[in-house]
């Protein structure tokens, strides 16, 4: 199975930016779907980047369109999420998941696609 482990959560104001960064080891091959997830107590988990990787085909919530990018580095087997312009409401639990062979398109809203799921990384976000 695929390892993931996430860093880069932290708090910060609004406005600001952090770049948050997940880790895989594991893959077996070179064409994967990783995406970003997050979730605030009480609501359920909802995604908001995926990238597949090799390909480079990124996917964007509506809600960080322009805001977020999302991005791979074949060298390290990591993918990074660079956040900006940052708002309350991005403040949650981050999780980083991946599907091995797969690729993302139609994936970013199918939290149950998702097998391997990493630790998860807090982002605060005050005003």
């Amino acid at each position: 199975r695929v390892q993931l482990m996430e860093s880069g959560g932290g708090s910060v104001q609004a406005g600001g930016s952090l770049r948050l960064s997940c880790v895989a080891s594991g893959f077996t091959s070179v064409t994967n779907c990783v995406a970003w997830f997050r979730q605030t107590p009480g609501k359920e988990r909802e995604g908001v980047a995926a990238i597949t990787t090799f390909r480079r085909e990124t996917y964007y919530a509506d809600s960080v369109k322009g805001r977020f990018t999302v991005s791979h580095d074949d060298d390290e087997d990591t993918v990074y999420l660079q956040m900006t312009s940052l708002k309350v409401e991005d403040t949650a639990m981050y999780y980083c998941a991946a599907i091995s062979l797969s690729l993302c398109e139609g994936k970013l809203n199918r939290v149950g696609a998702f097998r391997d799921w990493g630790q998860g990384t807090q982002v605060t976000v005050s005003s």
